[in-house]
Parts: C-alpha cells; structure tokens; sequence
C-alpha cells in the first residue's frame, strides 16, 4: 500500500507542479489556449493564488512524510488538492467540458486516496 501511495504522490506532484508553474507564469489567453480553460471564469489574483497553493501543496505531500517532521500536512496537503479538484471539475461542468470535468475527477479520487493512505498511516 505504500508504493502505491508514493507513486500516485509523485503523479499528483508531477501534476499540480506543471499546473501551478503554468497558471503562475502564462497569461490568461496563453494558459486557455494551453487547454486550461477551467479558469475561463475566475479573475487572474485568483488564479495566480491557486498556483501558489498548487505548489506548496506540491511541497506538502513530501517534505513533511519524507522528513517525519509535522506529518499531518501531507495528508492535509492531499486535501488541499482535492479541494481544488472539486473547484476544477465544476468549473469545466459549467463550460460543458465534459472530458475535463473526468479528467479532474480523477485527480480527485488520486488526491482523496493519498489523503486517506497518509491519514491511516498516523495512527
């Protein structure tokens, strides 16, 4: 269960790490035409906020396991993402993405299981 868990880590890392460099450096018209068209609705500070907690997220889900130091964050850092998928998804639903909205579900149930997986591992 444990390989398990560090390898869907280190696809949600990989992930929300090209997520968040992208939303945090490209333009609004360059991060749509890229196929992040979620953030169609949301004002830019919003996204670049995103970003950021994208990648400390990213952060989270090893420093802290990897480290022994204040594990909760990496559970927590897997909620954190699953929270931001729950955000995504419904946004590309609105924008009648259906694919999209799938693909987002998925890193959900990645992230939920990390979350799960970390938690069960503390007690």
């Amino acid at each position: 269960m444990n390989t398990i868990t560090w390898i869907l880590t280190a696809v949600l890392a990989v992930v929300f790490t090209i997520s968040g460099l992208a939303k945090s450096t490209m333009s609004r018209e360059r991060l749509i035409a890229s196929g992040q068209t979620g953030i169609a609705p949301f004002p830019m500070p919003l996204v670049r906020i995103v970003a950021v907690c994208e990648l400390f997220a990213v952060a989270g889900l090893f420093a802290p396991w990897l480290t022994e130091t204040a594990r909760v964050l990496t559970p927590l850092a897997a909620v954190g993402l699953s929270v931001v998928m729950i955000g995504a998804a419904t946004s590309h639903a609105s924008l009648k993405e259906p694919k999209s909205a799938a693909a987002n579900t998925i890193l959900l149930a990645l992230a939920a299981f990390v979350a799960a997986s970390r938690f069960a591992a503390l007690t």
